[in-house]
């Protein structure tokens, strides 16, 4: 089984730093044409400068993933379509857009902060997948992973109630999905990583992600693989 990754194109969501980054660079060593994408183009371009000075393949757009509108420049639809123009396919996801919020107990979270919890972490995964599997499907498959979090549907912190429902939001939805999209060509799974403190090492992570996405991984489906390694163990 290959953990190889030539002639496929990886679309990373999130993929201007951290997790996003890592992965990006990760599957371009093994041989994916990647396009990364999110909202800050000089991040992103930051990105597509380190696969190419490494000899690798990459490609940015610019694209709030978390926008249901599908004009240029925004909105995941945008992010698929650019990516399967330019490119001619789209053959593994990694959707990695995730923001923490502020710290505040359950009865004090306001509408606003609630209302963005949600957008931020789940809504831009659930349109990136929404568009990633409309494409897949007529494609003849693909390889979606999606970042959710150890705090939500694995464990709880006081004060992070409204970034906990949102990611447990996240695994539930991913495992919904992998089961509605098994037999039809996509394999779905998410990976729950410690948002604070040492869980794991961004490029740790992205090993894992990029195991999850590769033809290794074949048999794994609807898993949300928890990554929390603590400092010292």
């Amino acid at each position: 089984m290959s953990e190889r990754f030539d002639g496929k194109v990886v679309l990373v969501t999130g993929g201007g730093e951290g997790i996003g980054r890592a992965a990006a660079l990760a599957f371009a060593r093994l041989g994916g044409l990647v396009v990364v994408a999110g909202r800050h183009p000089e991040t992103l371009e930051g990105t597509v400068k380190l696969i190419r000075d490494a000899g690798g393949l990459a490609d940015c757009v610019v694209a709030d993933v978390s926008d249901a509108t599908t004009g240029f420049g925004a909105g995941a639809a945008h992010a698929v379509a650019e990516t399967v123009r330019r490119h001619g396919g789209l053959h593994v996801a990694f959707n990695n857009t995730t923001e923490l919020g502020p710290a505040q107990p359950v009865a004090d979270i306001d509408e606003a902060a609630w209302a963005q919890n949600l957008t931020a972490n789940l809504t831009g995964v659930w349109l990136s997948m929404k568009h990633e599997i409309a494409h897949m499907e007529g494609a003849g498959g693909g390889v979606i992973v999606n970042t959710a979090s150890n705090i939500g549907a694995q464990g709880m912190l006081p004060g992070l109630g409204a970034y906990a429902a949102s990611t447990a939001a996240v695994s539930a939805v991913t495992r919904t999905a992998a089961r509605e999209y098994a037999s039809r060509g996509v394999r779905i799974n998410a990976i729950s990583p410690c948002p604070l403190g040492r869980g794991a090492s961004v490029e740790e992570i992205a090993d894992t992600v990029v195991w999850l996405c590769s033809d290794a991984a074949a048999y794994i489906v609807g898993h949300d693989l928890v990554l929390d390694r603590k400092t010292g163990e």
